[in-house]
């Protein structure tokens, strides 16, 4: 671990020594002939405007009727793609070695006046794979997010995402985060005998909205399966209320608090249910319910911006391996300081901590992770991101007889 604390703080110091503009998803750049910080505080993160064009279904607020479709612009397409060196140990020993660490094919645009999509495809990369014994592909190919949105059903107030796409109770997405490697723990904890994972994308119907007042919801009906036909017959269902003091839509500017439920059902059971449908959807059998809730906050002073998240997760006691008599209740959340400086915002510096506080008698999941990262972004090119990356992790988990690992990475993410 020393090696890592010096070497980290090496890597930021060169990013700060290689002192241009940076980053977004091009396509919309190259369709306003925008630099690419007018909705990203830094490639990947939204500004507050880029959080309300994604709201106002990619079109500038205001200009909706006025905006070109996806037929009078350049192809609205984009890829980002990430390599480098990453180093890893654990008790057993150590690891590096150069890698492909992924690639993203994006596609989206207005189709009419309020009407507009979205997609995200994700290639199965068979080599270089990460799998080395060559069976698995490096990256599994996956349809991450299609969707279509239908905006200002009701001004302002009702808009409807259909397909597959980030639910609403996201407030902090995974998607649209600088840690390259390190994800947000709760998101991805899944209790025992329960498949379902906070951090999908769902398949379902959305509405969102938001009023001068300060607030915006959003609610949504979803199979609550991720990517896979639904295997029960009950949708779940999700809403998610903030809240915004002050100027600005809590990204970058204002102060932002928030509340967020979901109820689900998982069957109990690995068999089908008793009838399976024509697209694969079963239902289920012996199905259970489980919930989530949790509050949110994100504040903002100058280029600083703290985000809290706190969730506890209550499933059903058949769901609970451990003890079968008693439901599965657990928490857990994270806390991360961004920074960015320079001009146009071209260095981010950010610190993460992770937390995950399942039941007492389950000392296996009991997590802590500490995270930080140094991002420099190159160039002043119009709809062309390019970022060198710098990321430490530590993580310890088992609450008696911990488990410690530690990964560094420098990488070069790049969009266009």
């Amino acid at each position: 671990m020393k090696k890592y604390m010096l070497t980290f703080p090496i890597a930021m110091l060169v990013l700060l020594i290689l002192a241009q503009d940076t980053m977004a998803i091009p396509a919309f750049a190259r369709k306003y002939g925008f630099n690419c910080n007018m909705c990203h505080t830094a490639y990947t993160k939204l500004n507050d405007f880029g959080q309300r064009y994604r709201d106002n279904g990619y079109q500038v607020p205001g200009q909706e009727g006025h905006e070109k479709s996806v037929l009078d612009t350049s192809t609205p397409i984009a890829m980002r793609l990430t390599l480098g060196y990453s180093a890893y140990d654990n008790a057993d020993g150590k690891t590096n070695g150069f890698n492909l660490l992924g690639f993203d094919f994006f596609a989206a645009g207005v189709l009419h006046k309020n009407i507009s999509f979205l997609l995200i495809y994700t290639p199965r990369l068979d080599e270089p794979g990460a799998d080395f014994s060559g069976n698995d592909a490096g990256q599994p190919g996956a349809l991450e997010s299609v969707s279509l949105i239908f905006s200002n059903v009701i001004q302002d107030a009702l808009n409807l995402r259909i397909g597959r796409f980030e639910p609403g109770y996201h407030v902090f997405s995974s998607k649209r985060s600088y840690y390259l490697f390190q994800p947000y723990e709760i998101y991805s904890f899944t209790s025992p005998l329960n498949n379902y994972s906070f951090d999908d994308n769902q398949i379902g119907i959305e509405a969102t909205g938001h009023f001068r007042s300060g607030f915006k919801y959003a609610a949504g009906f979803i199979n609550g399966n991720g990517a896979f036909a639904d295997n029960n017959a009950n949708k779940d269902m999700y809403g998610n209320l903030v809240y915004t003091f002050g100027a600005g839509d809590g990204q970058s500017a204002g102060q932002r608090i928030g509340v967020f439920g979901y109820y689900g059902w998982q069957p109990t059971a690995d068999l089908p249910g008793t009838v399976i449908s024509p697209t694969g959807a079963t239902n289920g059998k012996g199905n259970k319910g489980f919930t989530r809730y949790g509050v949110d906050g994100s504040f903002n002073w100058e280029t600083f911006n703290l985000k809290l998240f706190y969730m506890n997760g209550v499933d059903d006691k058949v769901f609970n391996d451990i003890d079968p008599e008693s439901e599965y209740k657990y928490s857990g959340g994270f806390a991360e300081l961004d920074y960015a400086a320079m001009f146009n915002n071209r260095l981010v510096a950010s610190v993460l901590y992770n937390w995950v506080r399942p039941p007492e008698n389950d000392n296996i999941n009991y997590m802590n992770a500490y995270t930080a990262l140094v991002r420099y972004y190159f160039g002043s090119w119009t709809a062309v991101n390019v970022a060198i990356h710098a990321e430490y992790s530590h993580r310890e988990i088992g609450k008696t007889d911990k488990m410690k690992d530690n990964l560094f990475a420098l990488a070069l993410d790049f969009a266009f």
